[in-house]
């Protein structure tokens, strides 16, 4: 390995900026929307939660609205005051919908027709559970028909704790999309860690960071090598926590007991193990 790669490593290893004391360029920009998850429960003038109606990507999960699944908590280590916490809970039987039938209780939030904007910078410190076959997120979406308004995936977790993934879609480039990365965390560092997700978005491009540094950046160019550019229209912020279904299954190929679950990540949920943990999302507007 290079000693520049070495350097690089050791950087995000450590948390420390590189070339620059605002490596993230948030000096003076406008702080458009901000979350902190200090209040004592969710600031519903900021976030839906989304309910049981909610089905995609045949994810194991009914979304409800319920302190269980969707809450703030206090004293968690590492996090500066409270957090929202997503989790999921084993409740075979209550799922209303006989089609889906799932045995699994989960939370969605997101800020639509509350906060949505058109450029400017994205971020969240989060933290992730060890645990195969989930499948967390943080991510952006149009106001319109999916994908015809774009989707900016800022992070995606589905349990394997040694790397995240970010992904574009819109029209051409839409569930197996090509404009799609893995971050791979170096040595001795894991998503179970704090670490703060972001995205710069600009007219012309998108630049995905982990604690401050690039990890992927796509182009309109690029994007438009598959379909029209689909991000220059507003968006607003998603908080999923999903469990199993479409990506899991892709990456594990673990059938039973569920479609891209393990019987050793439902164990951890009964006994409660399992969230998602978030102590802040910020959103920057366009330097």
């Amino acid at each position: 390995m290079s000693i520049r790669m070495l350097a690089a490593v050791s950087l995000l290893a450590l948390g420390t900026p590189a070339l620059s004391e605002d490596p993230t360029g948030k000096a003076g920009r406008e702080l458009l929307f901000a979350d902190e998850f200090d209040v004592g429960e969710l600031d519903r003038t900021k976030w839906n939660v989304i309910g049981a109606d909610f089905w995609v990507n045949n994810e194991q999960q009914v979304y409800l609205d319920n302190p269980g699944v969707v809450n703030l908590v206090d004293g968690i280590s590492g996090a500066d005051g409270g957090v929202l916490m997503l989790r999921p809970v084993y409740k075979p039987g209550i799922d209303p919908n006989k089609q889906r039938d799932a045995d699994f209780l989960s939370g969605r939030i997101d800020s639509r027709d509350k906060f949505d904007f058109t450029y400017g910078r994205a971020e969240a410190r989060i933290r992730m559970p060890d645990a195969e076959g989930v499948w967390p997120a943080f991510w952006l979406l149009g106001n319109g028909k999916w994908p015809d308004t774009g989707e900016i995936d800022i992070m995606e977790y589905v349990g394997e704790k040694d790397w995240i993934g970010v992904a574009l879609h819109g029209p051409g480039y839409s569930g197996e999309t090509p404009l799609v990365n893995k971050f791979f965390f170096p040595e001795g560092v894991d998503v179970t860690q704090w670490h703060t997700y972001a995205v710069e978005w600009t007219e012309d491009a998108l630049l995905f960071e982990v604690d401050g540094h690039l990890t992927y950046r796509v182009t309109r160019p690029m994007v438009e090598n598959y379909g029209k550019w689909r991000f220059d229209n507003p968006k607003h912020i998603i908080l999923n926590f999903a469990l199993g279904g479409a990506y899991p299954f892709k990456t594990n190929r673990i059938e039973s007991p569920y479609n891209g679950i393990p019987q050793a990540t439902v164990d951890r949920i009964k006994s409660g193990e399992v969230a998602m943990l978030v102590d802040w999302v910020r959103v920057y507007a366009s330097r």
